[in-house]
C-alpha cells in the first residue's frame, strides 16, 4: 500500500500545482469521514483551543484542516521529485537575509507545525545548509525515500531522534542552522506543563535548553500555504530578543504564546490531528 501512495505521488508531481491542490481537497473531504479517530482528536482540540467559537465554526476549521493536511502530502511529490527551479518558484521566502546577518552565529529556526512544514524545509534546504531531527519509520524503504526526499538539496545533516541533542548543538557551531520543530507533545520527559490556548500542555524544552547550550538566536519561521495551488510562502521573523531568559518554564510558556498568536491568521493549517493533549498532569483524565 505504502508504495502504491508513493507511486501516485510521483505521478501527480509532473501535475500543475492547481490541479494538485484540487485532487488533495478533494482527498480530504474524503479523509475527513474515512478517518473517525482523527477527526475525533482534530474536534477535541479546537473545542479546547477555541471554546468560544460556535460549534458550526469548529467543525468548518476542522473540515478546511483536513483538505489542507491532504493537499500538503499530495504537494510533497513536488518536494520530493520536483526540479529545484520549480521549487524556488513555487515557494517564496520573505525575511532570509536575518539568517545571513548572523552568519558566526549559532541559528535555531523555531518551526511550528504547520501543514506546510515540509514545503518550508525543502525551499529552505536551497538556500542554507542546515541541520535537524527527524524520526525513524518503522518501514526502512519509507525511510530511505523521506531521507533523499527531504535533503536532495544542497549539504544538509539529519539527526535522528535516537542520537540526542548533540550533533544538532555541534552542527550549529560549525554555522549550520537548526530546522527545529517543538510543539508537539513527545510525553513527560524534559516536558513541563504550560498553557497552549488556556489548556496545560506537556511541551518540551528543547528550544531554551538548546539555545542557551549553543548560544543560538531563535527566529521564528512560519510557513503559509496559499489558496488554489498558489504554493507557499516561509516567513522568517527577526530573533527574539532575552530569550532564552533562564526561566526555562517562562520560555517554554512564551514559545506556546508565540504559536497562539499565529495559528488564528490560518487556524485551518495547523496539525489539529496531533494529539496535542495527550499527556495529562497526574491525576487528570485524558482528553481523546
Amino acid at each position: 500500500m505504502t508504495r502504491l501512495v508513493l507511486g501516485l505521488l510521483w505521478l501527480g508531481h509532473f501535475l500543475p500545482l492547481g490541479l494538485q491542490a484540487a485532487i488533495g481537497d478533494l482527498a480530504g473531504s474524503v479523509l475527513y469521514w474515512l478517518i473517525p479517530e482523527r477527526r475525533h482528536v482534530t474536534r477535541v482540540n479546537l473545542r479546547k483551543c477555541f471554546p468560544q467559537l460556535a460549534e458550526g465554526e469548529r467543525e468548518r476549521i476542522a473540515r478546511a484542516h483536513f483538505r489542507a493536511f491532504s493537499r500538503s502530502v499530495i504537494e510533497r511529490g513536488l518536494l520530493w521529485w520536483g526540479s529545484r527551479e520549480r521549487v524556488m518558484r513555487l515557494i517564496r521566502v520573505e525575511g532570509l537575509e536575518r539568517v545571513r546577518a548572523l552568519q558566526g552565529t549559532p541559528v535555531i529556526l523555531f518551526v511550528p507545525h504547520f501543514v506546510g512544514m515540509d514545503a518550508a524545509y525543502t525551499r529552505l534546504c536551497c538556500e542554507l545548509d542546515m541541520v535537524g531531527m527527524y524520526s525513524r519509520q518503522k518501514d526502512p524503504a519509507l525511510s530511505r525515500l523521506l531521507w533523499r526526499g527531504r535533503n536532495r538539496f544542497g549539504d544538509q545533516r539529519p539527526v535522528s531522534r535516537q542520537e540526542g541533542v548533540r550533533p544538532l548543538v555541534a552542527g550549529m557551531k560549525e554555522g549550520r542552522p537548526l530546522y527545529y520543530l517543538p510543539d508537539q507533545d513527545y510525553g513527560r520527559r524534559d516536558a513541563v506543563f504550560v498553557p497552549f490556548f488556556g489548556v496545560p500542555a506537556a511541551t518540551i524544552t528543547g528550544l531554551p535548553r538548546m539555545a542557551r547550550i549553543a548560544g543560538a538566536k531563535v527566529l521564528p519561521c512560519i510557513v503559509r500555504m496559499l489558496p488554489g495551488g498558489g504554493g507557499y510562502v516561509v516567513r522568517i521573523e527577526a530573533p527574539w530578543e532575552d530569550y532564552p531568559s533562564g526561566d526555562l518554564e517562562a520560555d517554554t510558556r512564551r514559545m506556546n504564546a508565540y504559536i497562539e498568536s499565529r495559528i488564528p491568521e490560518m487556524p485551518e493549517q495547523y496539525l489539529w490531528m496531533h494529539k496535542r493533549f495527550k499527556t495529562r498532569p497526574e491525576g487528570e483524565a485524558g482528553l481523546y
